[in-house]
């Protein structure tokens, strides 16, 4: 069996937690900070995680992660 490529675009934006589940960056954070409240963006500071349901889908592009 040869070996599966990794999709390197998905592969720069997700990070493996300790317990195994993918971790994500938050949207909303690129532009335009100053009409957003501070509260909200130091909430955009932390990472969020993958969604359940959406793991599997994800972890077909990124399977060595």
């Amino acid at each position: 069996m040869p070996k599966m490529k990794t999709k390197r675009a998905a592969a720069k934006r997700l990070k493996k937690t300790a317990s195994g589940r993918l971790k994500r960056r938050r949207a909303w954070k690129s532009h335009m900070l100053e009409g957003k409240e501070p509260k909200r963006r130091r909430r955009l500071r932390k990472a969020g995680l993958i969604a359940k349901v959406d793991e599997p889908r994800l972890r077909v592009l990124v399977p060595y992660l």
